[in-house]
């Protein structure tokens, strides 16, 4: 399975036998550059501009963007819902977590999580082996937050997301608070990372390079 990032929280993770998943696809506004490629299915936590932008898709993409459970050829995808701020959605809205399971793997992608998780809701998502978690702040949970969600959570690998580069204007943090906070993280040297094994450590940081 390889993992490709875009910048914000937008991914394309491709199975062994060639499924394709896209996460959170925006549009050029944010300073990165958009995704303009096939994908099978894309995956939605919530409907912001920088989260949300599909007409540049197939007509033929299938596009989640609630709860609920969804399979896809050997591709199980769970969506639960979560907040975007702490104020149970009243500030930002709701925020939806979507679980994948691909070639035996569970990857989490956290969307703009606004809170760290209670126990209930880390039971919900289960044992993970790979975390796409937000970093940044101000939007989302921050650095010293999502190290704390990082530590409850125990996924094998932890890749952050949705932080501060030199080609977005937004306001948010860089990634260098959140590796202080991890006290690891090895820096890729492109935005793409392939895992061939099932990973045996805990809170591995990687780094995926986009600048």
């Amino acid at each position: 399975m390889q993992i490709t990032w875009f910048g914000q929280a937008c991914f394309l993770i491709k199975s062994d036998d060639g499924v394709v998943i896209l996460t959170d696809p925006f549009d050029s506004k944010i300073g990165y550059k958009p995704y303009n490629g096939f994908a099978d299915l894309v995956t939605i936590s919530h409907h912001h501009f920088d989260h949300d932008y599909t007409k540049d898709l197939s007509e033929d993409t299938k596009i989640i963007d609630t709860t609920g459970v969804f399979n896809f050829q050997n591709v199980k995808i769970e969506g639960i819902p979560s907040y975007h701020d702490k104020v149970k959605g009243a500030a930002r809205g709701n925020n939806t977590i979507f679980v994948f399971e691909v070639d035996n793997l569970r990857i989490c992608h956290l969307g703009d999580l606004g809170y760290i998780l209670n126990d209930d809701e880390i039971n919900l998502l289960g044992d993970i082996d790979i975390l796409l978690i937000p970093v940044g702040g101000n939007f989302t949970i921050n650095a010293k937050e999502a190290a704390e969600l990082c530590q409850k959570l125990q996924s094998k690998i932890v890749i952050p997301m949705h932080y501060k580069t030199s080609l977005i204007s937004l306001p948010l943090d860089g990634v260098d608070k959140f590796i202080l906070e991890m006290k690891n993280g090895e820096k890729m040297a492109e935005n793409k990372i392939s895992i061939l094994d099932k990973p045996s450590g805990v809170n591995e940081v990687k780094i995926l390079n986009i600048e």
